[in-house]
């Protein structure tokens, strides 16, 4: 690798749970830095001490990102080398970051990536979904009705969609996936990836969420969903329908909801509401 430019800001992956898992690349740039931008300066100090590494690290997440952006631009352009980490992955990731990196690129100032580990990717690599189209959403909303209301807007997406989620909603959010995606979409668990307990579950939604109620090991630790897309062949109507039924079933009794949803979309009524969407959608 080169020399460190001065007046550059690096965006560095670090490992997701493996340590051995950083790049040559990576540590090179981190040794030779003016300071670390780190979204948790004790997580980030316990990594650097690992490798050997001593640097200055300055506190960048969600609640001073917009306040610093400014000042760490000003020492981007008074010449100084800065690496921009998250607490794993590869920032700006469903991570802070972003306002920073678009302040340096709007003020002219240099911003080069320094690849490597990412969840939603290498959960990807190993699922067995369609990888050639893929959507990342990252981490939907925390509130029920909201994030309701983005799968219903997704379900009739037909690329695979990855998703990150936190082990105290993980059940309460597969729930809500087989409500708007119906039980029996593909999809795969991705459980503390690249660390001792790695586990990958391979099935229906329904099944998974049965597996994460029935077993409590699989409600810890850090989660990517990956959910097949409906597929050239899927029943466009009904994909519909069951949107509209997720959204006007908001304001509307369920049954009447269902028939205004199936009058506008054309999928059949039963499927949206009753027996069969009750065995689709438990």
């Amino acid at each position: 690798m080169g020399a460190i430019r001065a007046g550059t800001l690096y965006v560095v992956a670090t490992p997701i749970g493996n340590l051995g898992d950083i790049t040559q690349r990576a540590l090179e740039v981190l040794r030779g830095v003016d300071a670390v931008c780190a979204e948790d300066t004790r997580h980030s100090r316990q990594l650097l001490a690992h490798y050997g590494i001593e640097r200055p690290l300055v506190a960048l997440h969600e609640h001073n990102e917009a306040e610093l952006a400014g000042r760490i631009v000003a020492r981007l352009q008074a010449g100084e080398a800065l690496a921009l980490v998250s607490d794993a992955g590869t920032p700006l990731v469903s991570d802070p970051g972003f306002r920073l990196v678009r302040a340096a690129r709007a003020a002219g100032v240099a911003v080069s990536p320094v690849p490597g580990a990412c969840a939603a990717i290498a959960a990807l690599s190993v699922a067995g979904l369609p990888s050639d189209r893929f959507c990342f959403e990252g981490f939907l909303p925390a509130r029920a009705a909201a994030r309701r209301e983005r799968l219903a807007r997704l379900a009739g997406e037909p690329r695979t969609l990855v998703f990150y989620e936190s082990a105290h909603r993980i059940e309460e959010s597969l729930a809500d996936f087989v409500a708007a995606f119906g039980g029996e979409r593909r999809a795969v668990l991705a459980r503390e990836l690249t660390k001792l307990f790695e586990t990958m579950l391979d099935g229906s939604l329904q099944s998974l969420l049965e597996c994460v109620q029935h077993d409590a090991n699989q409600r810890k630790g850090e989660f990517v969903l990956l959910v097949e897309g409906i597929g050239e062949d899927a029943d466009a109507r009904l994909i519909e329908g069951r949107r509209l039924y997720a959204k006007l079933a908001e304001h509307l009794p369920p049954s009447q909801a269902a028939r205004l949803a199936a009058d506008i979309s054309g999928a059949p009524r039963k499927a949206l509401y009753g027996r069969d969407a009750a065995d689709g959608n438990r």
